[in-house]
Formats: C-alpha cells, sequence, structure tokens
C-alpha cells in the first residue's frame, strides 16, 4: 500500500493511492460478508453461498462497491500522514484506475487542504477610545424610552386627526388592477403609524386622518417583495379608520420611579441608569473594537480558499438553517417557495459570508501561533464554568463527562479570545 502526490493546485490535493491485493481481498471479504444474505444462489440456503460461487454467478465485481468503502479510510489516511497534508474538506473519488482482485486497487482522490496564509500588517487597528463618558443627553434618552414603554393607549377625541407614532385601528383590502389579492385584507388591526409594519409609503398617507373615514392608499409594492406576483407592482389599498390610539405618557417624576423601580427618587434612578448606561455602552466599544481589530488583520491577509472548503461550509450552513426550519415546521422546499428563492440562489447568497468567515479562522489562528498566544488552565476552567451556568448545568459534573474533543473546544476557544484581545491592545485608540 503507497500513495503518491500527484500535484497541489489551488490548495487542492490530487492524490494517488493504491491498495495491495491482499489488502484489498480482506475488504472484499468484509463486503461478502456484510452482504452475502441479500443473494440467493441455487442449492444454497440465503447466505450460505461462498463468496466465489456468488461472484461466479453475479460477477467478479459485485462485491467491489463496498469493498472499496473498507479499503478507502486505511488507504486515505496513511496517504494523509505520509505525506503531512491537512484536508479541510471530504475527499472526493477523482477516478478508479485500477479495481482487481488479482492487481489490487488504484484510485485517485482530491481533497482540500489548509492553505497557507501570509500576513501582512495586524497590529495598529484604528479603534474608537474605550473610555465611555455618560452625557445627561444620554440619561435623558433612556428615560424618554422607559416612559414611552410605560405609557399607555387611549382613543382620541371624535375629530382628531391620526399623526406619527398613533396607533391606527383599520380594515383594509388591497387591489391591484382593481383585483382583490390574496392576504390584502384585514379587520381591526392595530397599525403604529411611523412603524414601518407596512410597505413604504403606506402609513405616511393615514397621517391626518379621522375616525370613521376612509382612505385610498396607493402604493407601489417593493421590486423585492417576497411575493413575486406583487413585485413591483402598483396597488391602491381601500382603508378604513375605525379607531384611533394615542400613547398617554407618565410625567418623569419621583412617584413614576416608584412605580417602576425599586428607587424612591428620581436621581437615585439617574445615578443607577448612568452605571448601567456606562457598562452597557462600555461592552459595546469593546465588542465594535475587537470586530475592527479583527478585520484589520484579516483585510491585511492574504490567503487563497480552495473552494471545496468553501462548498463544505455552505452545505454545514444549509444544514442548520433547515434544521432551524423544520423546528418551526417549515421544509426548506416550502421556504424557497415562500421567498420566491432557490437552493442555489441561497447557496451564493451565503457564499461571502462563509468566505470570510473562513478567512477569519484561518488569519487569527495564524497570529495565534506566530505570537505563541496560549490559553492558561484557570481561563479554560473559567470558560467551562460560563458556558455549564449558560445552560443551568453543574461545571463539576460536566467536566466528568468530557471528551478530549470537548477540552480542544475550550481551549481553542480561550485562546481566540486571547488572540483577538491582544490585537485589540496592539490597536490604536483615536483622541
Amino acid at each position: 500500500m503507497g500513495s503518491t502526490v500527484e500535484k497541489i493546485e489551488k490548495n487542492v490535493a490530487t492524490v494517488k493511492m493504491e491498495v495491495s491485493a491482499e489488502d484489498f481481498n480482506k475488504a472484499v471479504n468484509q463486503s461478502y460478508n456484510k452482504n452475502k444474505g441479500k443473494f440467493n444462489v441455487p442449492g444454497f440456503r440465503k447466505g450460505k453461498a461462498p463468496r466465489k460461487v456468488i461472484e461466479a454467478q453475479y460477477g467478479a465485481n459485485v462485491f467491489y462497491e463496498d469493498a472499496i468503502d473498507f479499503a478507502f479510510p486505511e488507504a486515505y489516511n496513511k496517504a494523509v500522514e505520509e505525506h503531512e497534508l491537512f484536508p479541510v474538506s471530504r475527499p472526493s473519488m477523482e477516478s478508479l484506475d485500477t479495481i482487481d482482485a488479482q492487481e489490487g486497487l488504484v484510485m485517485t482522490i482530491s481533497v482540500a487542504v489548509k492553505p497557507e496564509v501570509e500576513l501582512g500588517e495586524y497590529k495598529g487597528a484604528e479603534i474608537e477610545s474605550l473610555d465611555y463618558v455618560v452625557t445627561d443627553e444620554d440619561i435623558n434618552a433612556e428615560l424618554e424610552k422607559i416612559q414611552s414603554q410605560n405609557g399607555r393607549l387611549v382613543s382620541v377625541e371624535e375629530g382628531t386627526a391620526a399623526k406619527e407614532q398613533d396607533t391606527a385601528v383599520i380594515d383594509f383590502e388591497g387591489f391591484v388592477d382593481e383585483v382583490a389579492f390574496e392576504g390584502g385584507k384585514g379587520e381591526n388591526y392595530n397599525l403604529v403609524l411611523g412603524s414601518k409594519q407596512f410597505i413604504p409609503g403606506f402609513e405616511e398617507q393615514l397621517i391626518g386622518a379621522k375616525v370613521g373615514e376612509e382612505v385610498d392608499v396607493k402604493v407601489t409594492f417593493p421590486e423585492e417583495y417576497h411575493a413575486a406576483d406583487l413585485a413591483g407592482k402598483e396597488a391602491i389599498f381601500k382603508v378604513k379608520v375605525n379607531e384611533i390610539k394615542t400613547k398617554e405618557l407618565p410625567e418623569i417624576d419621583d412617584e413614576f420611579v416608584k412605580d417602576i423601580s425599586e428607587f424612591d427618587t428620581l436621581d437615585e434612578y439617574k445615578q443607577d441608569l448612568k452605571a448601567k448606561l456606562q457598562e452597557t455602552k462600555t461592552n459595546e466599544l469593546k465588542e465594535e473594537a475587537r470586530n475592527k481589530a479583527a478585520k484589520f488583520a484579516v483585510d491585511n491577509a492574504t490567503v487563497e480558499i480552495p473552494k471545496p472548503m468553501v462548498d463544505e461550509e455552505i452545505d454545514k450552513t444549509i444544514e442548520n438553517f433547515s434544521y432551524r426550519m423544520q423546528m418551526q415546521g417549515i421544509s426548506m422546499e416550502d421556504y424557497f417557495r415562500y421567498t420566491n428563492s432557490s437552493e442555489e440562489a441561497f447557496r451564493e447568497s451565503a457564499r461571502g459570508d462563509v468566505e470570510n468567515q473562513i478567512k477569519t479562522d484561518l488569519v487569527l489562528t495564524k497570529i495565534t501561533e506566530v505570537e505563541n498566544i496560549q490559553a492558561t488552565e484557570e481561563e479554560i476552567a473559567e470558560a467551562i464554568e460560563e458556558y455549564a451556568k449558560s445552560y443551568n448545568m453543574e461545571a463539576d459534573k460536566m467536566k466528568e463527562t468530557m471528551t478530549d474533543s470537548d477540552k480542544e473546544y475550550f481551549q481553542q476557544t480561550v485562546k481566540r479570545k486571547n488572540v483577538i484581545a491582544y490585537l485589540v491592545e496592539n490597536a490604536v485608540q483615536k483622541n
């Protein structure tokens, strides 16, 4: 048994692998033992006919297909080890050059291998200052948001015109070329004007309307509208305004604070808001800094990603998305029909993000190696604790059942966190 690397082009290795006649015959025997019960041979009970008898009746190659599957893993693993290849995709059979019980098995396969990364400048990314100062404007904006959340809807007096942010309770029906279309009708629908729940131009035409009025709303469906039969078409919605509700806001004072919090005064509540905003804004800046620092390193690096590597990751993306859809009771066929799309279009739309993620992983891994970024036992233990806590598990019990693969996952997770922290530390903060 041996192998030769025929070529490595665009990070795809073509390898010729040989399986000796002796080893191939062992694989054929495995295939015979697996499949012999499927054959009816006169003079023998089912599953008892000798291999040579079955081969004589059905052909010498009757067991070859499964024999290849049995012989392949050992030959492939030895070739990978012998030539120090680092596969990043499933191997693909290119050709069966020889397959014979006397001569053995010779096959040519291709497999994407880990591409080399040429790092560019990865220190010196420009990021915002991480020292955020909470302003009175920040606090007042947060107070207004909380005030709005605690407002109550009240019906307006008769004759009052609807304004932006009011809730209009409407009946509506849509028509294209004077013909009502499916899904274009509703009754007593609560529509917040300015919320952009409906297609562009619809809500604006109800501002100024009064209770009891009927309004013809003229709109054009977007070109990318999910229903292909409506995309880009002009429509008229006949709308009747049944009720208009406006939000009545509470006064922001000590009494309001007592109602919504554990504090007694507005000043105390503002101090608490300030502390929380400080933490939130700082965390947002840190996350933005991490993203910018990583992107700077990735953008400056050069790496040629093999297509099979990308295709395999897209396969995984589709599998994960399909699983999530199934959990909602939606098949991929239905999803594509609802969105007027296809698997091919889905794959192409995912390709850019997948390529970027692969490049990011490769570049950050390379920097981890170059800068000798490590993960301490304490950091790994902390990561395990956080993970266990997020799933309401006991960390000690989780550690008892962890495999080597699980441990490797947490080690790599910490290293990834540390290498990004290293890039942020070596970034330049704006004043």
